[in-house]
């Protein structure tokens, strides 16, 4: 008999491993996208261990394939010399329709692909949510930090008046 407690414990849903939270502030974010990534073993259990980091990391082309570009993936410490390194490219598992919708954005219009999350789906598999952006400028920047103040002097207000 395995371990029922154990089998309880674990939380329903994705388990985010690192978040790009810049991304929504600097991006004007159009659409999300899931993408699997295609990592070594180490990758993953370092991945499992939640210290990989996304804050700089970007999406592109490479050839016919999308790549995931800058992303920090800390070496795994018992792995010793069968390692990979930290900042390699990592392909981005799309089905060619979508890769070629976003080919097209990127070349054509003028979009930039960013990594939103990584994360572990159900069945325990590393996700990438990618959102197609549009970068914001420095008006729209200063419009979304005083939405984002007015909203929480609002919130401190009614919470005062109960």
């Amino acid at each position: 008999m395995g371990d029922v407690s154990a089998k309880n414990s674990k939380t329903p849903g994705p388990r985010v491993v690192a978040d790009n939270r810049k991304a929504r502030f600097n991006y004007e974010i159009l659409e999300n996208i899931e993408a699997g990534i295609a990592l070594t073993g180490t990758e993953v259990k370092s991945l499992r261990e939640g210290k990989a980091t996304i804050g700089e990391a970007y999406a592109g082309p490479s050839g016919n394939e999308f790549f995931l570009f800058n992303a920090y993936i800390p070496e795994y410490l018992q792995a010793n010399r069968f390692n990979h390194e930290t900042r390699r490219p990592r392909r981005l598992l799309l089905h060619r329709r979508q890769i070629n919708k976003l080919l097209g954005a990127t070349q054509r219009e003028g979009f930039t692909v960013i990594p939103l999350r990584v994360y572990f789906n159900e069945r325990g598999r590393a996700k990438v949510e990618l959102g197609l952006a549009r970068g914001k400028k420095l008006h729209d920047k200063r419009e979304t930090e005083k939405q984002r103040t007015w909203e929480r002097e609002k919130a401190r207000v009614l919470r005062e008046r109960g």
